[in-house]
C-alpha cells in the first residue's frame, strides 16, 4: 500500500485481512493479543499492520520475515506509524525531541566547533569531536531519534528514546503486548526532562541539591538514579491535578512539519495568555474537523457545530478540551479527570502593567528556579565509556563535577525580542580535553521558564535584589555618587564573582546560550534600583545574600555614576 493511503482505507484493509483468519500465525504464539482498551484493538489493525511480516504462515522465518519489532523508532517509523499516521510521522522526525538540533548546536558553540548557536545539524550528524563525543556519551540518551527500543522499566527516571513509542507506549509486564495511549501521562516525561532545565522536577515541587549536602532527612530523599532532591513549592498548576499535556499541545511537542524550529522556545506551542488572557481568534468545531481528524471523540464535553474552541496565539491549535462557558473557561483534565476553572487576567491586579509591560509571565509568577553556579568537565581518552546512539561502550570517557546548586529566585536578563524574563548558569563551567593547550571557562546563562507558577514575587525581590540584577549575592548601596555593589563570592578568572552574570557597570558580562539575548544593562539596572529607592531606606544597603552563604568578602566595590531613569 501507498504511504499515505486513506486510514479509512487502510483500517478497512487491515481488517478484512484480520477477518479472513490471517492473523492465526501470530496469535497461535504470541496468545496475549492487544489490550482491549487499545484503540488499535479497537478498530481491528492486526499484528501485520504495525509489525509487517506474514502472519499467514506458521513458519517462524518466513512470518518473521520483514518484522518490525519496534514500530515507532526512526529505522522503522514509515513502515510502523507512520503507516497510518504518515503527516505526524513526518513531522516527529523534524521535531526536536527526535533530532536534538538546539542541544547539538549550543554544545558545539560552547565548545568552540560552531560559531553561532544555531544550526539545523542534529544527533544524526554526530561524529567525534570533543563537542560530538560530549553529546554521545553524556546527552544522547533522551533523544528520540535513536534507533534503540523504548526504554520503559516501571520508573519514571528511565523513560527515554524510541521514537514514538517513548511517548506513547505504556508500561508493560514481561509478557503482555504494550498498551498504547494518546493520553501520555508525567512519567513519560520525567525521563528526559527531569534532567538539564529540570522542568519536570520543578513543576512537582522537586529541587536537586548538592549531593555533598546532609543526606535524607525531613523533605528530602533520593530519586531512583541516584541524585538528592529535597521540596520545594509545587507549580499551582500541578497542585491543581494538570498533567504536562494539559497545556502542550501535539504540535508543540511534536511539530507540524512546516516550522523545522531550532530551539525550545521556537516549538512551544502553547503560552499563558492562551489560557488565561486570550485574545486570539476562536475558532468553531466545524471549521476545524477537517484539519484535525479524529479529535471528535477526545473532546470531554458535548459539543455542536457552532461550539468555539480557543486556538493557541502561535500554531492556531484549537484547545479541545476547554469548554467555553457565558461564566467563564473550563479545563477539564486529560490524565486525572474531572474539571477545573481557568482563573482569568485581571487588569486590577496588575496596576502597574505599563512599567512592567517587557516582563515575561514567569519573571514575575515562577517561585523558584533550579540553578548551578559551578561545573567541571574532563575528557579521559584512555578509559571507556557506554556512547549512547551507537549502544555500546566506546573509548573516552567524560566526567562532570558539579557545585553550588540554588534553588531560588534567579536573575533577570534580557531575551532577543526585547523581553525580560528569568536566566538560570547554562554553565559556568572549567572545561579540560586533551586536544586542547589549556582548560577553558565558560560563563553562559540561559533562559528558562521553571514551571514553578505560583502567587507573584515581591517587589523587593527585584528592587532590591543584586541577585535579580545579575550581580550575584552580595551587598547594594546607594551613596551621593551612585550605587555600589560588594560581591558575596570570589572572583573568577573573566573578572565576575563566582554567582554574576554581569557587573554593575556593565564592563564585564558572560554570554548567553542565543543570539541577541544578554544581561540588564547598567540603565535597566538603575532603574530597576531607583524604582525602590524613594522611601527611607534609598541610602541605606541592600543585602541579598541568601542565608548560609557567608558575609561579603573584602573586595572593591563597583561604582556606576548615577544617570537618567
Amino acid at each position: 500500500m501507498r504511504r499515505g493511503a486513506p486510514l479509512a482505507v487502510i483500517i478497512l484493509l487491515l481488517g478484512l485481512g484480520a477477518a479472513l483468519g490471517i492473523e492465526a500465525g501470530c496469535l497461535a504464539c504470541h496468545t496475549e493479543g492487544i489490550p482491549a482498551d487499545d484503540r488499535h484493538f479497537a478498530i481491528g489493525i492486526p499484528c501485520a499492520g504495525c509489525h509487517r511480516g506474514d502472519p499467514s504462515s506458521a513458519d517462524l522465518e518466513v512470518a518473521h520475515a520483514g518484522l518490525v519489532a519496534s514500530p515507532g523508532v526512526p529505522g522503522s517509523l514509515r513502515a510502523g506509524c507512520g503507516g497510518c499516521h504518515p503527516e505526524r510521522a513526518d513531522s516527529v522526525r523534524h521535531g526536536l525531541m527526535f533530532t536534538g538540533r538546539g542541544i547539538v548546536s549550543v554544545t558545539r558553540y560552547v565548545l568552540g566547533e560552531q560559531r553561532s548557536p544555531d544550526g539545523d545539524a542534529g544527533f544524526e550528524s554526530l561524529g567525534d569531536s570533543p563537542a560530538d563525543s560530549l553529546l554521545r556519551k553524556l546527552c544522547g540518551g533522551c533523544h528520540l531519534g535513536s534507533d534503540q527500543a523504548a526504554r520503559h522499566a516501571g520508573s519514571p527516571g528511565m523513560e527515554r528514546r524510541g521514537g514514538c513509542l517513548g511517548c506513547h507506549l505504556d508500561r508493560q509486564g514481561d509478557t503482555a503486548h504494550p498498551r498504547l495511549t494518546a493520553r501520555v501521562g508525567d512519567a513519560h516525561c520525567f525521563g528526559c526532562h527531569a534532567r538539564s532545565g529540570r522542568i519536570s522536577l520543578s513543576y512537582a515541587g522537586l529541587a536537586e541539591v548538592d549531593a555533598g549536602s546532609a543526606g535524607e532527612q525531613a523533605g528530602r530523599g533520593y530519586l531512583d538514579d541516584g541524585r538528592l532532591v529535597e521540596h520545594r513549592p509545587e507549580d499551582v498548576h500541578h497542585q491543581a491535578g494538570m498533567a504536562c499535556i494539559d497545556c502542550h499541545t501535539a504540535v508543540g511537542l511534536m511539530g507540524d512539519g512546516r516550522r523545522p524550529a531550532r530551539h525550545q522556545e521556537e516549538a512551544v506551542d502553547i503560552g499563558c495568555a492562551d489560557c488565561h488572557d486570550n485574545r486570539s481568534p476562536r475558532v468553531r468545531l466545524a471549521d476545524w474537523r477537517a484539519k484535525h481528524p479524529g479529535l471528535d471523540p477526545r473532546i470531554p464535553f458535548r459539543a455542536e457545530h457552532e461550539q468555539e474552541f480557543l486556538v493557541t496565539a502561535r500554531h492556531g491549535t484549537p484547545l479541545w478540551h476547554i469548554e467555553l462557558r457565558p461564566e467563564g473557561l473550563l479545563l477539564h483534565r486529560k490524565i486525572e479527570g474531572g474539571v477545573i476553572r481557568v482563573p482569568q487576567y485581571r487588569r486590577s491586579s496588575h496596576s502597574s502593567g505599563a512599567e512592567h509591560a517587557r516582563l515575561t509571565c514567569a519573571a514575575c509568577h515562577a517561585q523558584w528556579a533550579p540553578q548551578c553556579y559551578g561545573c567541571h568537565i574532563s575528557y579521559d581518552p584512555k578509559k571507556r565509556q557506554w556512547d549512547q546512539l551507537a549502544g555500546e561502550e566506546t573509548t573516552g570517557r567524560w566526567s562532570e563535577r558539579r557545585w553550588g546548586i540554588r534553588n531560588e529566585l534567579s536573575p533577570l536578563g534580557v531575551r532577543a525580542d526585547g523581553r525580560i524574563a528569568l536566566a538560570i548558569p547554562g554553565m559556568i563551567s572549567t572545561i579540560e580535553h586533551p586536544a586542547w593547550k589549556g582548560s577553558r571557562f565558560q560563563r553562559l546563562f540561559a533562559f528558562l521558564d521553571p514551571h514553578t507558577s505560583g502567587r507573584s514575587r515581591s517587589c523587593d525581590s527585584c528592587h532590591a535584589s543584586s541577585v535579580a540584577l545579575g550581580l550575584g549575592d552580595g551587598v547594594l548601596t546607594r551613596g551621593e555618587n551612585g550605587w555600589l555593589f560588594q560581591p558575596a563570592r570570589p572572583i573568577m578568572a573573566d573578572g565576575l564573582p563566582a554567582d554574576a552574570w554581569t557587573s554593575l557597570d556593565g564592563a564585564v558580562s558572560g554570554g548567553a546560550t542565543r543570539i541577541g539575548s544578554h544581561p540588564l544593562n547598567p540603565g535597566e539596572m538603575r532603574r530597576i534600583l531607583d524604582a525602590d529607592s524613594s522611601g527611607g531606606d534609598s541610602a541605606a544597603a541592600k543585602r541579598s545574600t541568601p542565608s548560609g552563604h557567608g558575609a561579603p568578602p573584602a573586595v572593591a566595590p563597583v561604582r556606576v555614576p548615577p544617570g537618567p531613569s
